[in-house]
């Protein structure tokens, strides 16, 4: 119980300072559960977030489910997204009962100007912090190139190709690359055996030349 009462206070405060989304929230998780509180490690932040990225729902949300399921398996999952909902809806429904056209409203316009460049940062911050994990041979950064160009150049494609396409072939590309990897290091492992066995029995070999 106590489990889970610190899960729903860590995300409800992540969630109340959460402002953007999606990769914006990188950087506070990484500092929150993984620097902080050591439930995950950033390679599994990372994984969260290319599995939410291909799933139904908000990738936030998706992430704070996985996170808690972790931790405290299908309880902290629900826990951990009812945490991260609690202030988002809280808000919205407080702007709602007490403010009309609140986005017309020239300060509220001016703050989310302000925001929109916030939320910039923390992308650019969360990019670097992904590239730096992903990006760590010719052959990674050989698939970040192509998908690159065909998302940038997506409306010239002929078909429309969806999001998880991307998402699910770049990790059929990562379990080919390294099964083929892992298949040559025991060959190479075997071969350099061979070359440095140890003779065990000099004198017996002595004997059957003499």
């Amino acid at each position: 119980m106590h489990d889970l009462l610190i899960l729903y206070i860590t995300f409800l405060k992540i969630g109340a300072v959460n402002f953007g989304g999606g990769y914006s929230m990188l950087p506070l998780l990484e500092r929150e559960l993984v620097d902080n509180r050591h439930w995950v490690t950033t390679e599994e932040i990372m994984d969260y977030f290319a599995i939410g990225q291909c799933t139904p729902g908000i990738i936030a949300i998706n992430v704070s489910t996985f996170v808690g399921n972790k931790k405290a398996g299908i309880p902290g999952g629900i826990i951990a997204s009812l945490g991260f909902l609690t202030m988002p809806i809280t808000i919205i429904l407080i702007i709602a009962a007490f403010l009309t056209n609140f986005a017309d409203i020239p300060a509220v316009q001016h703050a989310f100007a302000g925001i929109r460049v916030c939320v910039c940062v923390l992308i650019l911050q969360a990019v670097l912090r992904l590239w730096n994990k992903a990006i760590v041979d010719k052959k990674t950064l050989g698939l970040y190139i192509l998908i690159l160009v065909l998302t940038v150049f997506s409306k010239q494609l002929p078909i429309s190709i969806p999001t998880a396409a991307f998402v699910i072939c770049a990790g059929l590309f990562g379990v080919l690359s390294g099964g083929k990897a892992a298949g040559q290091a025991p060959a190479a492992k075997q071969a350099g055996d061979s070359h440095t066995a140890p003779d065990n029995h000099p004198e017996q070999r002595k004997e059957e030349q003499s």
